[in-house]
């Protein structure tokens, strides 16, 4: 599968993310519960991961995990069984899901890729990296001390700059898409589809940069 721009950082922690074959690997989509926010900035991560799952035969469907506080899909791709979540317990707690579903199935945070908003990075633009400081992510501040690491992959999906950029942030990340961006959807998708996809048959998370807007 072809993208249709990638730039390799080799100043990254880690230049290869691997799973073994054979291995149980959770994939964490972020968001908040809740039909209000749909389609908000702030929920890619649940956008991306539900399209990947509805478009992956090998998927079940999403099932409500109430002791885990997670809606949960699940399925074996080849050799490697596959957990997707999307953590009910609002942004700021998603590590409380994250620890419980990772200490119930025994997945170690090397196996662990979690999907989320950033605003650091402009629409139009995936990083994919291993660990590092939450950048300012409630979300991402939470896995991490439930977790009590930062070595897990991220798939940080643009969505800045701030528009007006007197905007709170709060408020920004809460707002739906912009009509234009909102019509470059399907490209976005198709990206984190690609990327999840090699990931979860490839077994590695490259550390790099995709440009889905031409």
């Amino acid at each position: 599968m072809a993208w249709l721009q990638k730039r390799t950082d080799s100043t990254s922690r880690a230049a290869l993310y691997s799973t073994s074959l054979g291995k149980t690997i959770l994939l964490v989509g972020m968001g908040n519960p809740g039909k209000e926010y749909d389609d908000t900035r702030h929920n890619i991560g649940f956008r991306s991961l539900e399209d990947w799952v509805s478009k992956t035969d090998e998927m079940g469907d999403w099932v409500a995990k109430k002791d885990l506080e997670c809606q949960e899909a699940s399925g074996r791709l080849g050799d490697t069984r596959v957990i997707a979540i999307k953590p009910q317990t609002f942004m700021n707690l998603s590590g409380n899901a994250v620890q419980k579903v990772a200490a119930f199935y025994k997945v170690p945070a090397s196996q662990i890729c979690v999907l989320h908003d950033e605003l650091d990075i402009d629409f139009g633009q995936i990083r994919l990296r291993v660990g590092g400081a939450s950048a300012g992510h409630n979300g991402v501040k939470s896995i991490t001390q439930m977790l009590g690491t930062e070595d897990y992959g991220r798939i940080r999906i643009g969505i800045g700059p701030k528009d007006p950029p007197q905007i709170d942030s709060a408020d920004f990340v809460l707002q739906k898409f912009k009509a234009a961006q909102a019509a470059d959807m399907p490209a976005l998708l198709r990206e984190t589809n690609a990327i999840l996809g090699e990931y979860v048959y490839g077994g590695q998370l490259p550390t790099d940069t995709h440009s889905f807007l031409i």
